[in-house]
């Protein structure tokens, strides 16, 4: 009877296998100037999870990377070579990018799925932005849109058509047509066992294509790991519609086992670990630091966390221990009113706090900064220009507060959006709602806090060149004399600031 059973299973899985799913994603890096211009791109992460996952389960699965590609009418060669049943756009949940709902990329992904149904695949979607206009990508030629985390709604959705179901209302985290009314069925769970996802699909991608890029761009080659899914916090103006408010975290067993396998397969230098938050379970990052050098593992990595998180010395020493070179931290305002009215729940002592214990560690601490956020006034701008000037962080961030459907900020302004409620591209920087100043003004502002931040870099390196003359180098000497440039450069920026404040 055993021998049965298997056999019958092998029959399952060869039937399976006969299944052909193309998947690919929307972002074209071509059609990001400043990200392309930046030549640093990851793989998509959350597509080859997806990849992985169908393939697990005895689905032949192939990838077209749009990543590279010069627009959507590249995808027709893939769709003649591989001829799939399901074409399945399936974004990078894990990349901020994505989460951006550029309205390049939306187009983009509408048109792709135009192209495949006319070829008579089965059309699915699944990313951030079809969660929120999911209507809008089934009347674009979306056949269905998977709600949320996508991987078990996929599988249930596919092996639903493979039996020749027609009712798909009983599948969870779904919405589709039946007789041009628009379903959308009850929300799925999210995943808890993470280690349980077989490892992304990285045989898919064309790795070199990647390295050469970075290789050109950054001098070294970086690849993208996931650890974690999902944000705890409540920051009022941050969507979440893919992985959610819970979360839940891989083993550090797991997270150094993939570490290995990514080091002996591409030998890469360095990690961008994507979470929202890296390292919030206790004792992770110690474990995971101990793990690194029991394997004697040699790798530099950046993370995202909060001030609120970086306070503790064990903490911050185990993160340095492992090889964390810069850590991105949500700083978004020098003053705590504007923290609060985002509901942030941290404290401006707290980032004084944490990026000097990291400074202290060699860790570089990078912030993200947010102006524009309703309410902000002209003393609110000043005070966070003061923060950036006193910590001079490793990088800045800089962005204008930018509302996403489905949060508490969202639904403030929306009455305020009209027609314009998404990018066109990541360097855009409009804001889309009135506010105090107007969106010229923050514009201007973005490039007065840039300048500025930089001559104050160049002042604090040419003391640290008189103070300690014999530990400089090539990099330092001119980085110190470019205190020759930007201070006109502020003065130039700073008037111009000045002009369309009077202006008001």
């Amino acid at each position: 009877m055993q021998g049965n059973r298997t056999t019958g299973a092998n029959v399952v899985g060869i039937m399976m296998q006969q299944t052909s799913i193309l998947f690919t994603h929307s972002y074209f890096l071509r059609f990001d100037p400043k990200q392309w211009a930046l030549g640093q791109p990851y793989p998509p992460l959350g597509t080859l999870y997806a990849a992985a996952h169908m393939r697990k389960n005895w689905f032949k699965v192939s990838l077209f990377d749009t990543m590279f590609a010069t627009g959507p009418q590249d995808i027709e060669p893939s769709l003649e070579k591989y001829k799939p049943d399901f074409f399945v756009v399936y974004d990078d949940g894990f990349n901020y990018l994505t989460k951006m709902c550029l309205t390049n990329m939306r187009e983009a992904a509408f048109s792709m799925c135009k192209v495949a149904k006319a070829k008579g695949c089965r059309v699915i979607v699944c990313s951030s932005d079809s969660t929120d206009r999911y209507q809008e990508y089934l009347d674009e030629g979306a056949d269905f849109v998977i709600i949320g985390e996508g991987e078990i709604t996929l599988l249930e959705l596919v092996q639903a058509i493979q039996k020749g179901e027609t009712d798909y209302s009983t599948i969870l985290g779904l919405a589709f047509k039946n007789a041009d009314k628009v379903i959308k069925t009850s929300g799925r769970l999210v995943l808890k066992d993470l280690d349980s996802l077989p490892f992304p699909a990285w045989d898919l991608v064309n790795i070199p294509q990647y390295r050469l890029s970075w290789l050109k761009h950054a001098g070294f080659f970086s690849l993208n790991m996931s650890t974690t899914r999902g944000c705890p916090f409540k920051c009022n103006w941050c969507a979440k519609p893919i992985y959610g408010n819970r979360y839940n975290s891989r083993s550090p067993e797991n997270v150094v086992d993939e570490i290995k396998m990514l080091k002996g397969w591409f030998g890469m230098d360095h990690i961008w670990f994507c979470d929202d938050i890296f390292g919030l379970k206790p004792g992770w990052v110690q474990e995971f630091a101990r793990l690194i050098k029991k394997e004697r593992i040699k790798i530099r990595f950046k993370i995202q966390s909060r001030a609120d998180l970086l306070v503790e010395e064990g903490i911050v020493k185990a993160l340095a221990d492992a090889g964390c070179e810069i850590a991105w931290i949500g700083a978004e305002s020098g003053s705590q009113k504007i923290l609060d009215a985002m509901d942030k729940g941290t404290t401006v002592e707290q980032i004084h706090t944490s990026t000097l214990l990291m400074k202290q560690h060699g860790i570089k601490p990078s912030l993200f900064i947010q102006f524009g956020y309703p309410g902000e006034m002209k003393e609110d701008i000043g005070q966070t220009i003061d923060m950036i000037n006193e910590l001079l962080p490793h990088e800045i961030g800089i962005s204008v507060s930018y509302p996403l459907p489905g949060t508490v900020f969202y639904d403030r302004v929306k009455a305020d959006l009209k027609t314009k409620t998404n990018w066109t591209d990541s360097d855009e920087m409009a804001l889309m709602f009135h506010n105090t100043f107007p969106p010229t003004y923050y514009k201007q502002l973005h490039r007065y806090v840039h300048q500025n931040y930089h001559r104050h870099l160049a002042k604090n390196s040419l003391v640290q060149l008189f103070k300690k003359p014999f530990n400089t180098n090539i990099a330092s000497i001119k980085k110190a004399f470019s205190v020759l440039y930007y201070t006109p450069a502020v003065v130039i920026e700073k008037y111009k600031l000045n002009r369309l404040e009077k202006a008001l």
